[in-house]
Formats: structure tokens, sequence, C-alpha cells
């Protein structure tokens, strides 16, 4: 009983530090001005929701290619990640180490560092400037990530169930999509949620990789944070915030039923 009160608390006070963040947004969002120290705002405002609503159609078109370029990083970060994290767990071979020290340096080497010394060989290579050099470095940062979360859950399972099914008659294919892919597919959702978000929030490197050609929600947003107009910046981190659980969503919707789907077939290998 103790152990439920302290559990309850707990989550009480996880709630408040969420939910406070996520107040003082949505008041900002109607304020104009705020200063300290009154409690309340001094003048609202609808200016930022109004400016937001004028260029509809600029933004829906801001949003959707945002959304299609972040989710085929975060696709194709789970395909490396999901083969990468077999051949770290399941496979010896020469350069393993160094191999496995690589994909953790996007996390050691500052990312203006990293921008700088990149985009030089993207601009010989002829990567500057273009939709894929947006999405290769987007893949840079995402697939060290995925193949974290891949290789624990790919270690977590083993190979033991996949060399069950083989001794059964299933393809190594066969092995992988019926027995393994329905049990890794928690960790999968996260390493493509997780991938989406570090695309669809990068700024810096979509701005020097992109060469401002390629227009990204985060490119839009961050200057409004950075110039402290609170009003128009909450209202873009508020529709942030709503784009992102709507796509957290579908992406938990999808992955349910390609896991329902694949548990039908499971004793038809």
């Amino acid at each position: 009983m103790k152990k439920n009160k302290i559990n309850n608390i707990m989550l009480i006070i996880v709630g408040i530090f969420i939910l406070l963040p996520l107040l003082n947004l949505i008041i900002w969002a109607f304020t104009e001005r705020w200063a300290w120290p009154d409690l309340l705002p001094q003048t609202y405002s609808l200016r930022a929701l109004n400016e937001i609503f004028s260029r509809k159609d600029e933004m829906l078109k801001l949003f959707v290619s945002s959304i299609i370029l972040s989710m085929i990083v975060a696709i194709l970060s789970v395909i490396i990640g999901v083969m990468t994290a077999r051949a770290f767990v399941f496979y010896d071979f020469k350069g393993k180490n160094q191999l496995y020290f690589a994909t953790i340096l996007p996390f050691l080497i500052p990312s203006t560092v990293f921008a700088m010394g990149i985009h030089v060989l993207f601009i010989k290579w002829g990567l500057s400037d273009s939709i894929l050099g947006v999405v290769v470095v987007h893949l840079i940062y995402s697939v060290p990530y995925a193949t974290r979360l891949l290789m624990d859950g790919t270690m977590a399972i083993g190979s033991k169930l996949e060399e069950q099914a083989k001794t059964l008659g299933a393809t190594t294919f066969q092995a992988f999509r019926k027995v393994t892919l329905p049990i890794l597919s928690p960790v999968i959702l996260s390493s493509l949620s997780m991938s989406y978000v570090v695309s669809f929030s990068q700024y810096f490197l979509t701005l020097l990789i992109g060469g401002g050609k390629v227009k990204t929600f985060a490119i839009v947003m961050f200057p409004y944070l950075s110039g402290g107009n609170r009003n128009m910046a909450s209202v873009y981190s508020l529709v942030f915030l709503g784009i992102t659980l709507v796509i957290f969503s579908i992406f938990k919707v999808i992955v349910s039923k390609i896991n329902k789907n694949i548990n039908t077939d499971f004793y038809s290998i």
C-alpha cells in the first residue's frame, strides 16, 4: 500500500513537470506581453494564430514536405539499423570494434564541427544544396540512435528462436520475418520514433547542407525561438508537438497492424 502511494506521488510529480511547460506554451500562444512580476499576462493577442492561418497553404506544404523527409530518414534508419544491429550481435568480422566505435561518433563530435567538415565533402560530391544531401546528413545522425536501440533488442531476443524455425523448414528470411520481427516490433517503433524526431528537429545541419533551398519546419521555427518572439515561438512549438504526436500515433497503428498480420501467419512457416 505504501509503495502504491509512493508510485502515485511520483506519477503526479512527473505529470506536473510535463504539464506545466505545456501550459506555459498554451498561455504564451495567446499572449502578446507578459512582463515580470505579474502572474498573468498584461496583453492577450491572436496575432500568432492569425499569421499561421493566413499562411495555411504555405504552412501545409511545409508540414507535408518536412514529414515526408523525416519519415524517409526514419524508415531508412530502421532498415540500416536492423541490418547493422544483427551484424554486430550475431557475427564476428575484421574491424568490428572500429566500425562500432564509428557508429557512436555523431554522439561525441559537436554538430557544428561535424557539419563544417561534412559540408566540404558534400560540395565535392555534389550533394550540397539538395534534398538528397539533407537526407544523407540526417541519416548520419539518426542511424546511431536506431542502431543502439535495435542492438539492445536483438541481443535480448537472440538467435535461438530463428534457429528453431529453420530446423522446421523456414528460410532465413522467413525465420526473421515471422519469428524475430514480431518480437522486435516494439523496439522498431522506438527506433522509428527516435529517428523521426532527430530528423524533424534538425536545424543547423539542414540549413548548412540544404543551403536554405531545402526548407523544413525546424528551419522556419528556429528564428522565432532564437529571436525572442515567444508568441510565435509558442504557437510553432505547439504545432511541432501536435504533428509529432500524430505521427507517433500513426507509427504505432502501422506497427500494430503489421504485427497482427505477421502473427496470423506465424504458424504457416
